[in-house]
């Protein structure tokens, strides 16, 4: 839920009908304060979940917003964390709630648009939160070569990814009905806010990772517990950058 001090209604307005990228500058400095941001919770279990892959010397968040997956990657990584968004209000946010602490890895922010990132065999693990759903489906196999060709050989990129919702719950109609209203958004206004809740589906996506090289894997995120079929309510997706060896 909104909190009182996170951003009004005007200005959810404001940033819904503009870019991505203006949108994302202008709510920078309420975005911790809103149910965007991603769950001490999730944050917790990934990075417990990723600590028995390691050890890892430098990480890279990808759509890094203002800096939540960089204090996993912190956690986890001895020597480097490196956060990239094209979001330099975000960006600047993530400074300064991140700052460098003596002994921990060197932390550094990257403006850079991750369809086209510039880095090459640079990384040992890759995480995203929350971000897929501002990439078409087209743009997933460019974004996921990308990351591929940012890690090491026997590098891992890393995600969680919920659960659909049951169909016909209050929760599936009301993803459907968000996803519905951006495509008459970006129909009738330019520039386009993407941003979709539904076109991320696990099968699809480990395919899309499989042809870019990645032998994929998944992980239940159990502390966050199991559906009343007992599947996992989230599971954390583990893509490792082929190195000859075994799979995930």
């Amino acid at each position: 839920m909104f909190t009182a001090q996170g951003p009004t209604l005007p200005e959810l307005a404001v940033q819904a009908l503009s870019s991505v990228e203006r949108g994302y500058d202008l709510l920078a400095p309420k975005f911790d304060r809103t149910p965007f941001r991603t769950s001490d919770r999730l944050l917790d279990a990934t990075a417990r979940a990723l600590r028995p892959l390691g050890p890892f010397g430098t990480g890279l968040d990808v759509c890094c917003g203002t800096g939540a997956g960089v204090g996993v990657l912190r956690r986890l990584c001895e020597r480097r964390a490196v956060g990239v968004d094209f979001s330099a209000g975000m960006l600047g946010r993530a400074r300064a709630a991140h700052p460098r602490s003596p002994g921990g890895p060197a932390v550094d922010w990257v403006r850079a648009d991750v369809r086209r990132l510039p880095f090459a065999g640079a990384f040992d693990l890759a995480v995203s939160f929350g971000a897929f759903g501002h990439f078409l489906p087209r743009e997933r196999p460019g974004l996921f070569a990308g990351v591929h060709a940012a890690l090491r050989p026997g590098g891992l990129f890393a995600f969680p990814v919920g659960a659909p919702p049951p169909v016909g719950s209050r929760a599936y109609w009301t993803l459907w009905g968000f996803d519905a209203v951006m495509r008459v958004r970006n129909a009738l206004w330019r520039p386009r806010f993407v941003m979709y809740y539904r076109t991320f589906p696990l099968p699809r996506v480990r395919r899309e990772l499989a042809d870019a090289g990645f032998e994929v894997g998944t992980l239940p995120l159990e502390e966050l517990g199991r559906r009343a079929d007992g599947s996992p309510r989230c599971r954390l997706v583990v893509a490792r950058r082929a190195r000859g060896g075994g799979r995930v």
